[in-house]
């Protein structure tokens, strides 16, 4: 992006067009992951955008819906909100509008929320959106439906084509479901296909036991969200710190040697030195190298985190 592109803008529960997106373009999804499939949505934006020299916004939801329902966090979030809104400025979108998905919400019609949502509070001039997508309650809303109301209410609609990606119960597709099935077969490197970047957590660092340091090993301990279900096991990984990305070894789960506590992301960043408590920093999942193990003494798992490093070593020797 240049240097003169206005500042990223971000609105939650406009009763108005914001401030530098009226008459946008919308794409409209939750996008959760922003995958391949919801990029093909994205890029489609952008292009009508830059076609009729409007804005280009992005149109989602929190909580996710499901959680709503639900009235806790039951869906595996494949990336964190602000990743989202990161990544959508960086594709070059003017701003992101986010909607609370509460009862109100989903208690509303399709016919209500084009309305009172794309006509009322965003004026809409277009909207992008993938051809299996289903809005209002009881979702009786789906893309011919949004395609009749843009007739009616003098704005563009735009349906994309599922794209295909990973495989699933012998079945081709790209999802966000295809990919939260890989991550929790651990499985990233599929997942990072179907994304078309690596599956990245991002989280301040928090105090741990200290026992890696003991071992030889100290890491930079994360907690991950509720609801995240990533396979337990070692990881060779990427950590991003103050804008750096350095080669890392990475253990999530339970800990079953030491105290079989609550999950914990553990980061051993190679070859690093330092205090990182308090700091944000975003692990990138390169390769699984195995499954969480049980080992007999702290000795033997010594050893074992010593073999880890080396393999997470040659694999990024590997890839250079």
């Amino acid at each position: 992006m240049s240097n003169d592109r206005s500042p990223f803008i971000v609105a939650t529960d406009p009763d108005k067009p914001p401030h530098g997106l009226s008459s946008a373009a919308y794409a409209i999804g939750n996008f959760d992951g922003v995958h391949l499939g919801h990029q093909a949505v994205l890029h489609r934006t952008l292009e009508l955008a830059h076609e009729t020299a409007r804005p280009a916004a992005v149109l989602t939801f929190e909580p996710h819906p499901a959680d709503h329902f639900a009235g806790r966090p039951v869906v595996f979030r494949i990336t964190q909100p602000a990743t989202k809104a990161r990544i959508f400025e960086e594709l070059g979108f003017d701003g992101a509008v986010v909607f609370r998905f509460d009862s109100r919400l989903a208690a509303f019609s399709a016919e209500e929320f084009v309305e009172d949502v794309l006509v009322r509070r965003l004026a809409v001039s277009a909207v992008v959106v993938g051809c299996d997508f289903h809005f209002g309650k009881g979702r009786l809303g789906d893309a011919q439906f949004l395609t009749d109301a843009g007739s009616r209410f003098g704005f563009e609609v735009a349906i994309v084509e599922k794209v295909e990606g990973g495989r699933i119960d012998g079945r081709r597709v790209l999802s966000s479901t295809s990919i939260r099935h890989a991550l929790e077969n651990g499985d990233v490197a599929n997942a990072a296909t179907q994304l078309g970047r690596r599956y990245t957590i991002c989280g301040t660092v928090v105090s741990g036991q200290k026992l890696g340091r003991k071992l030889g090993t100290p890491t930079a301990n994360i907690v991950l969200e509720l609801g995240n279900r990533l396979a337990y096991g070692v990881y060779a990984v990427c950590a991003r710190v103050g804008g750096k990305n350095m080669p890392a070894v990475a253990s999530f789960g339970i800990r079953p040697t030491v105290d079989a506590g609550p999950p914990l992301l553990e980061v051993h960043i190679l070859d690093f030195s330092g205090d990182l408590y308090g700091e944000v920093i975003c692990v990138g999942f390169v390769e699984r190298l195995r499954g969480e193990k049980k080992f007999d003494s702290l000795s033997a798992l010594a050893k074992q985190m010593e073999q880890d490093k080396r393999e997470a070593r040659d694999i990024f020797d590997r890839l250079g």
